[in-house]
């Protein structure tokens, strides 16, 4: 880690004073943020890459590369976890679970630094309620394949942090877009399209949000499942709409949803239908929203676009 990095100590539940060491498995567009946005407050921040392609990326940015593509151990990664003091998981579980879990169970367990787990998650795992309100106490419905396997990894995971007596926080995620993954990126590719499906609205959050919603969460080692998400559950035809007018180019013409050419995946996402509070981290956390709504988020997008 860069020198001139200003170190933030930390006290700890029984008075340690100790330095904050992040590790994070998966290191991806989410992630980053989060690495960023906890760069101030890090003496060291180390993150997985499934190969060593990012390396130099990951370099740039003050994070030490580690390869781990879940199916064995990755050298160096378990002497890293040994210096540990919060953890950050944002890899996709698959049939046999979590593959952190599987491979650093005993790792993790014997990390006697270790002080916060975080787990970034789906609001996937609340599957349909019909277009009403879902928050952190609502019931889970998985349906989708993924989602019932986010849903298994969140339970191992909080299951797990109770075992070991590590504060673990659970982050519901809503839709995810920022810099370089946004609806004005449909429009450059001409793959920007209206489907109604009436009554349909889905939840977004900025990847800056979820960065510092994140960094939040580790500095007081909040514990417990927090929704990330906006202030407003959105027809996704109405932001396409908005982009449009932000770009000065007509919007493309609105298709029925049983007229729509989706994917599986992408009509499995249409069956889903909630609106999803963010109280909790407003009133546990203190976050204010950099990007309350796609409104303030694809202005600024746009603005960026222009200057640079």
């Amino acid at each position: 880690m860069d020198k001139s990095v200003r170190r933030i100590y930390l006290t700890s539940r029984n008075g340690e004073i100790f330095t904050m060491r992040l590790f994070v498995f998966g290191m991806g567009y989410s992630s980053l943020a989060c690495a960023k946005a906890l760069a101030s407050e890090a003496e060291w921040i180390g993150g997985t890459n499934r190969g060593m392609e990012k390396a130099d990326m990951l370099r740039a940015r003050n994070i030490e590369p580690f390869v781990f593509d879940g199916t064995q151990k990755g050298a160096g990664i378990e002497a890293a976890l040994g210096r540990t003091t919060h953890l950050l998981l944002s890899i996709a579980p698959g049939e046999a679970g979590d593959p952190a879990l599987k491979f650093y169970r005993d790792a993790i367990r014997n990390a006697a630094g270790l002080k916060w787990i975080g787990y970034l998650s789906t609001v996937g795992v609340y599957g349909n309620h019909d277009g009403a309100w879902v928050d952190e106490t609502s019931e889970c419905r998985p349906v989708s394949k993924r989602s019932v396997q986010r849903d298994a990894a969140e339970r191992a995971w909080l299951a797990f942090g109770a075992e070991i007596g590590v504060p673990t926080a659970i982050f519901r995620l809503s839709g995810i877009y920022g810099p370089g993954r946004n609806a004005f990126e449909n429009f450059k590719k001409g793959t920007a399209r209206r489907i109604n499906k009436p009554g349909q609205v889905f939840n977004r959050i900025h990847v800056d949000d979820i960065g510092q919603t994140v960094a939040r969460a580790a500095h007081s080692r909040a514990e417990g499942i927090f929704n990330v998400t906006d202030d407003e559950p959105a027809p996704p035809q109405d932001v396409v709409a908005y982009a449009a007018d932000l770009l000065g180019v007509a919007p493309p013409p609105l298709i029925p949803f049983d007229n729509a050419d989706l994917s599986p995946m992408g009509r499995s996402f249409y069956g889903e239908n909630k609106k999803v509070s963010n109280r909790k981290i407003k009133d546990v956390l203190g976050v204010e929203l950099g990007f309350p709504t796609y409104r303030e988020a694809l202005t600024a997008l746009r603005a960026q676009s222009e200057i640079g």
